[in-house]
């Protein structure tokens, strides 16, 4: 962030300097000693490896993108147990589903939870989007947060169950999203939020690509109340674009792309930028050149990353994906004056604390989110 300076002069009045405090690109041992597996993540991925689908799973045999998502559904239901909220917490927290409205005529789910105690100064409004790499996913993705929100931040949260591709290819996901945003800007009241309080958007991953790319939309639109924060977990940000389309600029930062570090992420399992690019175009149907599905694009376009409201950020060391969210962490903070908070995990993999929940770090992961949104509700404009 920028910060202010008095110079002495021989004017009757001091000099004002606005002097930006930036830092030297973070070094390739840095970048590389994040990626060295942590004991704790070895020894989980020893003992509770991520399953293979059985002989007893309905979809065994099926290499079908659907048996896919039905999969990874079934796995992380299996742990679900073992979260840090496990299930609803009626005695603290209200959940309803509404369907809305969507631009073409459809209705999406969007599921509210609500302080059942409400804070006497009222409730702040966040709006999530699940993970899933916009093709998997639900609600129950980003259930343990919202009530995590609700509970300790008095919040009212939305959580946004968008449309999947392949079924629904860009950019119905990120239409939906944004239709639903202003669904909720347009009801606060109405579910009980207060968004002068604060106004964030969040998610992790597809959900935090999300969440980046309509900060962006939000800021250009002008959506009314404006946001006041955004939660970008392990996001999403250059898409695995291939290190040749990366500037000269933020190349040499660039290091946990699948095509330049081997990945032993455990969970997100992309051996090289082809197989993504594969993902991209059979399922997703766009393209690394629209700014709707890679939020650094905006960065070259009118009004680049400025104006955007704070930002928190968590980051895994072992992540594909990890060195989109240090770049543009540091881009959001040095190059568009933007108030960043950053936690990173070295040695931990892409959402850890959903395929491991029982680790201790995976219980610190969600006691860190709720500091950081307790962080960008403390924000002011």
């Amino acid at each position: 962030m920028p910060t202010v300076k008095a110079v002495q002069n021989n004017l009757p009045f001091p000099l004002i300097l606005i002097v930006a405090i930036t830092m030297a690109p973070r070094t390739e041992e840095e970048l590389s000693s994040y990626g060295v597996m942590d004991p704790t993540m070895a020894d989980a991925l020893a003992r509770f490896p991520v399953r293979d689908p059985q002989p007893s799973d309905p979809y065994f045999g099926d290499d079908s993108h659907a048996a896919f998502r039905a999969h990874r559904a079934t796995t992380l239901r299996e742990k679900h147990h073992l979260r840090y909220v496990p299930g609803p917490i009626p005695e603290h927290v209200s959940e309803e589903d509404r369907k809305i409205r969507v631009r073409d005529g459809a209705e999406i789910v969007v599921r509210i939870y609500r302080p059942v105690k409400r804070p006497a100064r009222g409730s702040p409004l966040i709006v999530m989007y699940h993970e899933g790499g916009w093709s998997m996913g639900d609600l129950s993705d980003e259930e343990t947060n919202c009530r995590l929100f609700s509970r300790e931040l008095g919040a009212t949260c939305v959580n946004v169950d968008y449309r999947l591709a392949p079924e629904h290819p860009f950019p119905t996901w990120i239409n939906d999203s944004w239709d639903a945003l202003q669904w909720a800007a347009e009801n606060a009241a109405s579910i009980g939020a207060d968004p002068s309080l604060g106004f964030i958007i969040g998610g992790g991953s597809a959900g935090g690509n999300i969440a980046a790319v309509l900060a962006h939309i939000a800021r250009d639109e002008k959506l009314d109340p404006p946001l006041t924060g955004q939660y970008l977990c392990v996001p999403v940000i250059m898409c695995l674009m291939p290190p040749a389309l990366i500037s000269p600029r933020y190349r040499a930062e660039y290091l946990s792309h699948p095509d330049v570090t081997t990945n032993i992420d455990p969970v997100l399992k992309v051996s090289c930028g082809v197989e993504f690019a594969e993902h991209l175009h059979r399922n997703l149907k766009t393209s690394w050149g629209d700014a709707r599905f890679v939020p650094f694009l905006y960065g070259a376009r009118e009004g680049g990353h400025s104006d955007l409201p704070p930002a928190y950020f968590q980051v895994c060391g072992l992540d594909p994906i990890r060195d989109e969210g240090l770049i543009y962490e540091r881009v959001l903070r040095e190059e568009a004056g933007v108030k960043t908070r950053l936690d990173i995990y070295p040695g931990f993999g892409h959402y850890f604390w959903t395929n491991w929940p029982q680790l201790q770090r995976s219980r610190e992961f969600v006691e860190d989110t709720v500091r950081g949104v307790k962080w960008l509700l403390e924000q002011k404009p």
